[in-house]
């Protein structure tokens, strides 16, 4: 398990995969996973179970994570475009 280069609450800019060239905002790190949630990127979606809150059951969007590696700061990526 490396160090993040990324922070909690730091604005990033997806290098690599499907969202590449997405900005977002960190909402959480894994370092035990190496990746990170990024606020709006990598949409999944899960079922949620019948409940007395939702007695028919949900089909939630949230974010994935996303691995560190395909990550980079934005102020570090508009520094190197500059």
């Amino acid at each position: 398990m490396a160090k993040a280069h990324i922070k909690k609450g730091e604005e990033v800019v997806v290098l690599a995969g499907k969202e590449k060239g997405k900005r977002g905002k960190v909402l959480q790190i894994l370092p035990a996973k190496n990746r990170a949630i990024v606020e709006g990127l990598m949409m999944i979606k899960r079922h949620e179970k019948k409940s007395e809150e939702k007695p028919e059951g949900a089909i939630v969007e949230r974010e994935g994570s996303i691995h560190v590696s395909n990550l980079m700061s934005a102020e570090k990526w508009d520094a190197k475009k500059a």
